[in-house]
């Protein structure tokens, strides 16, 4: 059976990429897309202005459903919202803030909402809420997390959410953990790591093989204690970040003192004073292809993965 998402959005595959600031523009979203997937647009720090001419440079490198990630606690989020009304984008996804004051005003214009959801109250209430579909993310995720692991989600919300497609994310890098999720009852997935090490992706090359180079104990986390938590490798800012959080610290001292870490990582290529926020799972992420190639192999893998399950004998 194909999985629910698929049908809703048009795509071909049941995986999304994530929305990774300063990474996922109309480059790499388009590749994800044209390889099958939904590609996703992050807007995170961005002006409207510069949200409207990628969504209108990825509508002339694809003519596949892409979509564009909300950023609600930005201060011009209701710029950004407008201009992917105005664009009509084939969905959104949103974090960082309650997707409900916006599901109505997106849906009238035609874009489909998809809220990326850190526990099983807020999903029952957006599902509640006419929402078109979620994504459950976990903590083994890169970046922003939240404080529940992904098969803790998967077992909460999965078999309590039935009315709409939950996609899966956190720590998911492979064919195995898409047939994982699968196997859970998700409709699909999404992988945002994963799409850091391909062509398409413009982070800088020395980001690439710090992610390249690191093995599992490398992931760390910094502000899980203030709830500011953001999963990244481990470096010199990692390390004097954790210093001033358990010297007692106030929060305003430590947000504003990883305030622009992330382009100086993934851009600048500044790898040791700026953050590199990726996966938990980042020892499986060893290699550098296209887009295309990428989705072909967790296909493949994910197929061979579901068929040696159905020989399972318990």
């Amino acid at each position: 059976m194909k999985p629910q998402i698929t049908e809703l959005l048009g795509i071909k595959y049941p995986i999304f990429q994530g929305a990774m600031a300063w990474t996922s523009e109309a480059n790499l979203a388009t590749a994800v897309s044209n390889a099958g997937g939904a590609g996703i647009i992050a807007t995170g720090g961005r002006s409207a202005e510069w949200v409207r001419d990628e969504i209108r440079r990825a509508k002339t490198m694809t003519d596949k459903p892409f979509g564009v990630n909300l950023m609600l606690m930005a201060p011009n989020i209701e710029e950004i919202k407008k201009v992917v009304c105005e664009e009509k984008v084939a969905f959104v996804t949103t974090g960082a803030g309650s997707p409900m004051p916006h599901i109505k005003q997106l849906q009238e214009a035609g874009v489909k909402v998809i809220p990326v959801i850190p526990n099983l109250k807020l999903a029952k209430r957006v599902a509640e809420a006419g929402v078109d579909a979620i994504v459950i993310e976990g903590m083994e995720g890169g970046g922003h997390i939240g404080k529940q692991t992904t098969m803790s989600l998967m077992e909460n919300i999965l078999a309590e959410v039935k009315s709409i497609p939950v996609l899966v994310a956190g720590g998911i890098v492979d064919g195995r953990g898409i047939a994982a999720a699968l196997l859970m009852g998700a409709a699909g997935v999404q992988m945002g790591s994963r799409w850091m090490l391909s062509d398409e992706c413009i982070i800088n090359q020395k980001a690439k093989e710090a992610i390249i180079k690191a093995t599992d104990t490398d992931s760390v986390t910094t502000g899980y204690s203030r709830n500011l938590g953001v999963r990244c490798l481990k470096n010199a800012f990692t390390d004097a970040y954790d210093a001033k959080e358990i010297s007692g610290a106030p929060n305003e001292e430590l947000m504003a003192m990883g305030t622009g870490t992330n382009k100086r990582g993934l851009i600048d290529g500044d790898v040791e004073n700026g953050t590199v926020m990726c996966t938990q799972a980042v020892a499986r992420l060893n290699e550098i292809l296209p887009c295309a190639v990428i989705m072909e192999n967790l296909i493949a893998e994910a197929k061979e993965t579901l068929a040696k399950a159905q020989s399972i004998e318990l």
